[in-house]
């Protein structure tokens, strides 16, 4: 073996034996870290759902009691994660990661808790591509508008009253912007409407499970 082979074989050693090092110390971190790291993300979820859902208000793990529902004509084409919340072993709310399909730029993210009496318990905007200086007066840090709904239930306002003024409803728009809040005002109110018809199934179902809702909102009545 002559003394070019000899460097090329020693060469591929070391590199070897450099990679081989790199892969036990990746894979030491990953073991010692991850613990910690699901840790966090498991503060930074329950942390944004107690956003809308306070403390209070349950004694469960909400990231492990889920379900999944698919009903687009209450609450969008995509699957829809509903968090349950017990409180001493009885049901007191539903958490939805929804969506108001119909915003002016595109699909808007909320989280929604709806307490066991029907009443919201909060909302607030996740993600959205809303106009800046417009639509996105919908988010918390902006303005107050979306905690109006806050206490709110089918009947309070009646029906009409579920849309922005703009449409003779009890919610005001923004100026210059009325699809977005509009959106929201929607999805809000199919979520009330959604849980009064099918918020028993909801409670009812295993953790994991999911649930597919063929039906639609009842059409309004002429006035």
């Amino acid at each position: 073996m002559n003394e070019a082979t000899r460097e090329s074989l020693r060469a591929g050693l070391q590199l070897g034996l450099a990679a081989l090092v790199a892969t036990a110390l990746l894979a030491g971190t990953y073991f010692l870290t991850r613990d910690r790291i699901g840790a966090a993300e498991h503060r930074a979820r329950m942390q944004a759902l107690e956003v809308v859902l306070p403390a209070a208000r349950y004694d469960n793990d909400l990231l492990a009691d889920t379900v999944q529902v698919q009903a687009p004509a209450w609450l969008g084409d995509e699957a829809t994660t509903v968090h349950r919340a017990t409180l001493a072993g009885a049901p007191s709310a539903l958490v939805f990661e929804t969506v108001a399909p119909d915003g002016y730029g595109g699909p808007i993210r909320l989280l929604l808790a709806i307490a066991t009496d029907g009443r919201v318990l909060g909302v607030r905007v996740t993600t959205h591509r809303e106009t800046p200086g417009l639509g996105d007066d919908i988010e918390a840090g902006r303005s107050d508008w979306i905690t109006r709904f806050q206490g709110r239930a089918l009947g309070d306002p009646p029906t009409a009253g579920w849309a922005v003024r703009k449409d003779g409803g009890d919610f005001d728009q923004f100026a210059g912007a009325t699809v977005t809040p509009r959106a929201v005002v929607r999805a809000v109110h199919r979520a009330l409407q959604f849980t009064q018809r099918h918020g028993d199934a909801i409670r009812a179902a295993a953790p994991g499970d999911t649930l597919r809702f063929p039906t639609a909102p009842d059409a309004p009545r002429a006035r």
